[in-house]
């Protein structure tokens, strides 16, 4: 299969866009970066190197996510979090646009980039991202993630292996995923002179928080959509 991709167009004001025009491999889903690229010290898989990162520097040098993030965060350092910008997401199927901050955009951006990047915490998200929605509300999300375990379930069930449609995986791995988060900011924080990068990840991290325990109540309040499944 060939590669995908997906672009992000930020209009800041009147001369000024940023555009990630962002690639990936059409089967594995991971994002193709340019191994040429003069990666900043703060990339180094031992710079704030999560605690859980099953990854060794003498084999992966640079940490995955933090390697594709890298550009991101240094093209908004002159942003700050709050500013109005347009955004419009281009991929094949669709064109989205919106207006909303930089921090919204970017915090989309980065959860896009976070699941394609490779890391081992953050790969269980791929199916998400090879079906990405931008800007997506907390509901939607929800449905969505909900959505991609149980089919991830089902795969397992079809191949007899331990399968689990109680979502108590899924906490596992948003608490992971929050650990992540918590050593990535860090890294941004060394990194940037303005708050639109940390405050777009912060965001992405409240849902991440926020996710597990609101995965039964939500999905309850969605049990009218279900109605005819009930019926005799």
């Amino acid at each position: 299969m060939g590669s995908i991709k997906i672009c992000y167009r930020f209009k800041l004001d009147d001369d000024e866009e940023e555009i990630f025009d962002l690639e990936f491999d059409g089967d594995t889903f991971e994002l193709i970066s340019d191994n040429n690229e003069r990666l900043p010290l703060w990339a180094k898989l031992d710079f704030h190197k999560c605690p859980h990162c099953p990854l060794d520097s003498k084999t992966v040098p640079t940490c995955p996510v933090a390697k594709n993030l890298s550009n991101v965060v240094l093209r908004f350092d002159h942003i700050f979090s709050y500013h109005e910008i347009e955004l419009e997401v281009i991929t094949k199927e669709r064109t989205v646009s919106c207006k909303t901050t930089a921090q919204r955009g970017i915090s989309s951006l980065l959860g896009l980039i976070f699941a394609a990047s490779g890391c081992p915490h953050t790969s269980y998200f791929k199916p998400m991202a090879r079906f990405h929605l931008p800007l997506s509300s907390d509901n939607e999300t929800i449905f969505r993630v909900s959505g991609m375990y149980l089919i991830a379930q089902y795969l397992l069930n079809k191949e007899d292996r331990e399968s689990d449609f109680d979502f108590k995986g899924l906490k596992d791995i948003y608490d992971n995923l929050h650990l992540l988060n918590t050593k990535i900011a860090d890294r941004i924080r060394d990194a940037v002179t303005t708050d639109s990068s940390v405050n777009g990840l912060i965001l992405l991290d409240m849902l991440t928080k926020l996710m597990p325990i609101a995965i039964d109540h939500s999905l309850n309040d969605m049990k009218g959509l279900f109605s005819q499944y009930f019926k005799d």
